[in-house]
């Protein structure tokens, strides 16, 4: 008996101890939210290239990391990106840095101005995770032009003939001034196949493909010209893949290529950067190629380096 009391008084005493530290964390962190700790800039990531504009001119991207370590025993250390900037460079000739920069100053936020390209000028964003780099069950899209400041354009859900949404890794423009997010366009059951933002009404609504939309279902990349959708079709081996435009139609390329990319008005094919034209596509130079994340090379040389 005795050995039973001793055996629950520890006990009871280990559960008081851990309640009262536990409280004093508590309000501790209430009473001190660490509002005065200073924040430490910590560096900018790496550039990267998050569009083209045209056949001479590429968007290049990049943020700086903030931290601060909260003196509360409820915080810890914290992490986050903040003062993005883009700018246009020359990716055909050698200069000394970027012909247009420009910058969103919003302190020590959190918000992922930059998460791709949606048109040759303009790149889209949200307020999402920064560690994963894609838009998931955010709040709002942020859009960038060239120029200007981010537009910030309120999101609110909605699902028609699905449940499960999916994260997005890219939007593109779509008919009728709308914008696509694509998700696996052959996932079954009630997961949803696609998305479609109404910019005016700011509602994104998660979709599975009709009859219409059937045919885009093979494709690696889909976005939409005026009334018009092309996708990117790959071949059944390598080096047969084909650009469709509204199913049937077959736009013509200056050279074969497995796998086409979409860079809002431009296209990506073998590494090199095309234009996209309503009949044909047309490339500047087949020599000259983007291997590397900053680099640009002619032949077997490199002409330019971005960084």
């Amino acid at each position: 008996m005795k050995n039973l009391l001793n055996k629950f008084g520890l006990q009871r005493l280990i559960v008081a101890a851990i309640t009262a530290i536990s409280s004093v964390c508590m309000w501790g962190c209430y009473d001190d939210p660490c509002d005065d700790m200073e924040y430490r800039w910590t560096g900018p990531t790496e550039k990267k290239i998050v569009g083209f504009v045209n056949d001479s001119f590429a968007i290049v991207a990049h943020a700086n990391r903030w931290s601060y370590e909260a003196d509360c025993m409820c915080s810890g250390e914290r992490f986050g990106l903040g003062r993005w900037t883009i700018g246009v460079y020359n990716y055909r000739e050698q200069l000394d840095g970027p012909v247009f920069v420009d910058s969103v100053d919003d302190g020590y936020g959190q918000y992922m101005y930059v998460l791709g390209q949606l048109s040759d000028s303009v790149v889209w964003g949200g307020n999402t995770d920064p560690n994963l780099l894609v838009w998931k069950n955010a709040t709002s899209f942020s859009f960038w032009k060239i120029g200007e400041k981010p537009h910030i354009i309120g999101v609110r859900q909605s699902f028609d003939g699905c449940s499960v949404s999916f994260p997005i890794v890219s939007l593109r423009e779509w008919t009728d001034g709308a914008i696509f997010a694509k998700g696996n366009l052959t996932a079954g059951n009630d997961s949803c196949q696609y998305a479609v933002l109404d910019t005016v009404s700011g509602v994104l609504t998660y979709k599975r493909l009709d009859e219409d939309l059937m045919w885009i279902q093979k494709c690696d990349d889909v976005r939409a010209w005026g009334y018009d959708v092309y996708c990117s079709l790959p071949g059944k081996r390598p080096l047969e893949g084909n650009i469709l435009k509204n199913e049937k139609d077959t736009i013509l390329a200056p050279l074969v290529f497995s796998k086409g990319i979409f860079w809002g008005n431009m296209i990506e094919l073998r590494a090199n950067i095309c234009n996209l034209g309503n009949q044909e596509i047309s490339c500047l130079d087949s020599t000259f190629t983007w291997r590397e994340p900053l680099k640009f090379y002619k032949g077997n040389d490199v002409v330019v380096d971005l960084e």
